[in-house]
């Protein structure tokens, strides 16, 4: 009996705390027509009170667009030509020396793949250890081809 007690008691506290919130909501429009929605009376000067058996959600709305700036077409290209020659030089610049260093580790990646077939170390009696570890330097070796195809398709779309 004292058990049955408890339940209805634990119940009927567990309603008392799952009790919905309700507020006066205040709809207020501005002279630009934005609509803005508060439960504070000192705002809410002139707005019109909503239902106040309605739930309240406290979700907020879409943050307003910020008009992006229009594109000046008298004025495209807005650099110089000279100056769009000397930053595609730089570019070429960059893109040829990391080209040169990235193909340079290509080579050492090839060689020590090559070094590393050749030899089965002490530690590698089960095969799979073996095949694991050329597997990756074989990675290496993808990964820098890959690199090395990339900086050469970047070259090619500058003029």
């Amino acid at each position: 009996m004292l058990q049955g007690l408890n339940r209805i008691l634990i119940a009927a506290a567990s309603l008392l705390v799952a009790a919905p919130a309700t507020a006066e909501i205040y709809k207020c429009v501005d002279a630009e027509g934005h609509t803005t929605y508060t439960n504070e009376k000192s705002r809410a000067g002139g707005c019109k009170v909503l239902a106040s058996d309605v739930p309240v959600s406290s979700v907020p709305g879409p943050a307003a667009a910020t008009p992006k700036p229009a594109a000046n077409p008298g004025g495209f290209p807005s650099v110089s030509n000279d100056q769009q020659k000397a930053r595609d030089s730089e570019r070429r610049r960059i893109l040829e020396a990391e080209l040169a260093t990235e193909t340079g580790s290509l080579e050492e990646a090839r060689k020590a793949l090559t070094e590393g077939e050749a030899v089965r170390l002490g530690n590698e009696r089960n095969y799979q250890k073996y095949l694991d570890r050329i597997q990756g330097l074989k990675d290496n070796v993808a990964l820098h081809e890959r690199n090395v195809d990339a900086l050469r398709k970047e070259l090619s779309k500058l003029p």
